[in-house]
């Protein structure tokens, strides 16, 4: 029966890298199981409860997967954690008998979790990098290419396009250093037992070897563990992991949204690659549709509600534990990661070969800029001595009389009404309205800001 027979999940092949699909992967989980479990004997070894040619055996077979064996065994046990343990106990004739002395299941899955978590932030984290310095590239290309902002999807000021990038630059660059933070500061469970008092461990070790016996496993994994726990560590961490996650996906969707806005025909500023092959509709030969910005846009949506699950885990995990996380943590934990890969995968590939349409651009600052210049000639006229409410009201008659001469497709008027009114010329002259209405003038901080962002996302991440 070939594997397209079953049901695959999209995270199974399409989305997702093979790097971080491995980190998911069932193999990696029960192989970072059994090192968990020789870390577990070796650090009983130091004191007298694994001989170490156990700890020796233990190790020379922690890779040795048998996912058939431990399958079958867990149909019939119905529990995966004991089926690897067997399967693996198995393996190692003399070892066998002293894998998972002491522990609970959790100690085990827990401490996993987290070393997944961690590597799976390795990637993310790695990825975004890229992507920074891919847009700091494309903000100091931009840095000075005047174009047209929008508020409420209306056009207002001129900004620059550099300008516009770095709004997306600075969340992500700060999106950077929270899941930075997350990464260092994320916990294991440790080896406390069944309702984290680790009462098993000091019945085996004596109550005054276990601080150096915790420890010892401690460095060994080179993870830190909570000083408490329960049966489990606390479901806040997953609460926590995944919030960090989906505030990079709403990065990254906004950043995606506009793009969307932009490639719209009545736009047209910056477009997606498109491919020479591609099909952009079954029905309509001539679309060049915005795909992978809606894939971001549509896995991104995904991960937001995610940590809404995480958060439930967190706040009904009852007493010591009740198990109704387990199940749900299965897919919430790896997808999250694999739609940040995605998510990151291909908006690489979108900022790296994005499209910037400067006739476009120039075309839209020719039909929208000049409005812009009437607040820069109020303030001229003001210094002047010009009264306030006469000059707003002969700047809104002109405004009104270009914008419907746009709407009848003409160009837009505004610049030569304005160098034609007697009132505005008792106070300047033609060439200095011209000079008000230059767009290159009223882009105000947008070229140095956009450099000095570059920069500093160069140095934070080179350094």
């Amino acid at each position: 029966m070939s594997m397209y027979d079953n049901y695959q999940s999209p995270f199974s092949w399409r989305y997702g890298s093979k790097e971080m699909r491995e980190v998911w992967s069932e193999v990696n989980k029960r192989k970072t199981w059994r090192r968990l479990w020789v870390s577990l004997a070796r650090a009983q070894s130091a004191f007298g409860l694994v001989t170490p040619e156990q700890v020796t055996e233990l190790d020379q077979h922690a890779s040795e997967i048998d996912m058939e064996t431990a399958l079958d065994i867990e149909s019939e046990i119905h529990h995966d954690l004991m089926a690897e343990l067997k399967t693996y106990a198995a393996q190692c004739p003399t070892a066998g008998g002293v894998i998972h002395m002491g522990a609970t299941s959790m100690d085990i899955e827990d401490n996993t979790d987290v070393l997944r978590m961690r590597s799976a932030l390795e990637l993310v984290l790695a990825k975004l990098e890229t992507l920074l310095l891919s847009l700091a590239a494309r903000m100091e290309e931009t840095a000075d290419l005047p174009i047209m902002a929008f508020t409420h999807l209306q056009p207002a000021e001129p900004s620059t396009l550099g300008y516009r990038l770095s709004v997306y630059a600075q969340d992500l660059l700060d999106d950077w250093q929270s899941l930075q933070e997350v990464k260092t500061s994320l916990w294991g469970k440790g080896f406390k037992g069944a309702v984290g008092t680790s009462a098993a461990y000091f019945d085996l070790l004596g109550a005054e070897n276990y601080p150096a016996f915790e420890k010892a496993l401690s460095d060994d994994l080179k993870l830190p563990f909570y000083p408490i726990s329960t049966q489990t560590c606390s479901r806040k961490q997953d609460f926590t992991v995944l919030s960090a996650l989906a505030s990079l996906g709403a990065a990254l969707h906004k950043f995606a949204f506009d793009l969307r806005v932009l490639q719209s025909p009545s736009i047209g500023e910056i477009s997606e690659f498109f491919a020479a092959k591609q099909v952009g509709s079954s029905a309509m030969p001539f679309k060049r549709n915005p795909i992978n910005a809606e894939k971001i846009d549509s896995l991104a949506r995904q991960l937001s509600v995610y940590p809404q699950v995480a958060w439930q885990n967190a706040a009904t995990n009852l007493l010591e534990r009740t198990l109704d996380d387990s199940a749900n943590r299965r897919t919430i934990l790896p997808e999250s990661f694999l739609i940040c890969d995605e998510l990151l995968h291909v908006m690489n590939k979108l900022v790296k070969n994005m499209t910037i349409n400067h006739e476009a651009i120039q075309r839209n600052l020719e039909i929208y800029a000049p409005f812009a210049c009437t607040e820069r000639v109020m303030m001229a006229l003001s210094k002047k001595g010009a009264d306030r409410q006469e000059t707003h009201e002969h700047l809104r008659n002109h405004a009104m009389t270009a914008w419907q001469a746009i709407q009848h497709g003409e160009k837009n008027p505004l610049t030569g009404l304005l160098k034609k009114d007697d009132f505005i010329l008792q106070h300047l002259t033609a060439d200095e309205v011209d000079a008000l209405s230059e767009v290159s003038a009223y882009t105000g901080i947008a070229p140095t800001a956009s450099r000095e962002l570059a920069k500093r996302i160069k140095n934070l991440i080179n350094s």
